[in-house]
């Protein structure tokens, strides 16, 4: 008897979860296919009824945050990307550039975990990315005061949060990685300031 739709739509969203943890974890030429679908508690066989290749699954998962992971983020923080105005800014910066973004390894914005591996990706996965990227700024340009500057300054803040965000996570010296998020912040609250 074949499954229902709707086990077979939740078995999906079960495995993009996984490899967007997986992914994040390892990044994606470390993590195979059967990974995952272990992960997922499945066998690689299943993994064909619901994607073409491992591309397609990368694509999904870093466009899965959005909605997913990064929607429980965002509610966790309060912050309201249609109606918030500067406080969501404000909250969307503190947040972004916190001790606890920076220690979710799992949870971690793919803007944040995988820029290396999605430069080298097909551009099914670069558009999915490039859509995160497009969200933020969205998000800062609808909620900063109305001024002709303002698509700048929300490009400058995503790049600022994002830029502070990688450099963190991607060195040891944690003394130094401190600085920078607390300088980034610093900068990005300052900017929203003269606005």
């Amino acid at each position: 008897m074949p499954y229902s739709a709707q086990h077979k739509s939740a078995t999906r969203n079960r495995i993009v979860e996984c490899a967007r943890i997986l992914f994040n974890r390892h990044g994606f030429s470390e993590v195979s296919i059967d990974t995952i679908m272990a992960e997922a508690g499945l066998t690689r066989g299943g993994f064909y009824n619901h994607f073409r290749n491992k591309e397609e699954l990368y694509a999904e998962a870093v466009a899965s945050f959005l909605n997913g992971r990064g929607k429980t983020w965002r509610d966790e923080a309060g912050v309201d990307p249609a109606n918030g105005g500067p406080q969501t800014v404000r909250d969307m910066i503190e947040s972004y550039l916190s001790d606890k973004h920076l220690g979710d390894l799992e949870g971690q914005c793919p803007m944040i975990a995988l820029p290396s591996d999605v430069a080298r990706a097909t551009s099914e996965v670069r558009t999915a990315y490039e859509a995160l990227l497009r969200a933020m700024i969205w998000l800062f340009e609808h909620n900063l005061p109305d001024r002709a500057d303002k698509r700048e300054k929300a490009i400058g803040l995503a790049a600022t949060c994002i830029g502070g965000m990688v450099l963190s996570r991607t060195i040891d010296d944690r003394v130094l990685a401190e600085e920078i998020r607390t300088i980034s912040k610093k900068i990005a609250l300052d900017h929203i300031e003269t606005c």
